[in-house]
Order: structure tokens, then sequence, then C-alpha cells
């Protein structure tokens, strides 16, 4: 199944293997992916190949729905849905350093809330951000997420453990801009 999501300014849609040399050179800013605790470091243009590749059958099998995030023909991030099961979901999201502060992550994010509960059927929808990047944690707010606790977690390109901020959001609570 292939979707889009168009926003006001921009279009959500599946990774292709051509978005591989604009993510690497995304997450090779240390600023960006610092905040990504799974995401191999340092970042190689063959791991942006790999991982492109691996997510390819998520959406046909439903385990997954990972959408390159575009402004103005320009690939700029990532915002997916994933750790699907029983009616629950986790969102995530990184961007280009050169988009923070514009409001792209909302409006990523807040497309794909709904993509998730009213697509996808979800009830539950699970986020976290590292301690140290209230930011992220001030766009979960705004799209009615709830902080319900906080935790040591690994984080790869960091190489030690952080302590993570986890939050909440029910398809009832969710109140759509």
């Amino acid at each position: 199944m292939e979707r889009i999501l168009d926003t006001a300014r921009l279009q959500l849609r599946q990774f292709t293997a051509s978005d591989a040399e604009r993510m690497h050179e995304i997450k090779s800013n240390w600023n960006v992916i610092r905040m990504l605790r799974l995401a191999p470091y340092p970042s190689t243009l063959d791991n942006c190949r790999e991982w492109i590749a691996q997510i390819s059958g998520e959406w046909e099998r439903g385990e997954a729905y990972r959408f390159a995030v575009v402004h103005k023909n320009t690939m700029i991030g990532c915002t997916d849905i994933d750790e699907l099961r029983e009616g629950r979901g986790e969102l995530g999201y990184w961007f280009d350093q050169m988009s923070w502060g514009r409001g792209f992550a909302s409006e990523a994010a807040e497309a794909v809330v709904a993509f998730a509960f009213d697509e996808l059927g979800l009830t539950l929808i699970e986020s976290g951000h590292a301690s140290d990047n209230p930011a992220s944690g001030h766009i979960l707010e705004k799209l009615g997420f709830r902080r319900i606790g906080e935790s040591t977690i690994w984080s790869n390109p960091r190489g030690a453990e952080i302590e993570q901020y986890s939050y909440a959001l029910h398809r009832e609570k969710w109140d759509r801009q």
C-alpha cells in the first residue's frame, strides 16, 4: 500500500533508494544523529542504503510506516509509526538541522498521528525523547501527548546510556489542531 500524506507545506511519502544520499547528509550532522538512539554511528551511505532496503517491505507487511518528509522537493527528514502491536504504535521523527524551529516536525508528526489513528485504527501512540532534547518534548506536548515516565536507555551514537522521557497519546484524548 503506497500512501502519500500532504500537509500545508509538506509531502510525506515512502522512502526510495534515491533518498539514501540525502539521508546520509542529514545523519552526518552530530546534532541530529545524537538524538537518534538506535541509529548506527557514524552514519555511512551504505547503512542508509541498507536501512531503506530493509524498510521497503514494512509497508506491505503492516509492520511500520516510515515517511520521507519533503519540503520544496527536498527530503528534510523522517516521521514514522512503528512498533505496531495490539492497537498501539510508536511515533518517531528526525529532521535536518536547517529545518529545526520552523514547525515542520510538528506538521509532519500531526499528519502521521492522524494516519495512525484514522487509517490504521490505533488506540494508543507512544513516543519519547532524550532528556537533553526539550524541543522534541514540546512537539509531543503540542500534539496532546502526555509525559508518562522516564528511563535510562542505550544510545548507539553517544555510546552511552541516556535519560529518556516517555509520552503517550490515547485516541480519545487527541484534539486535532
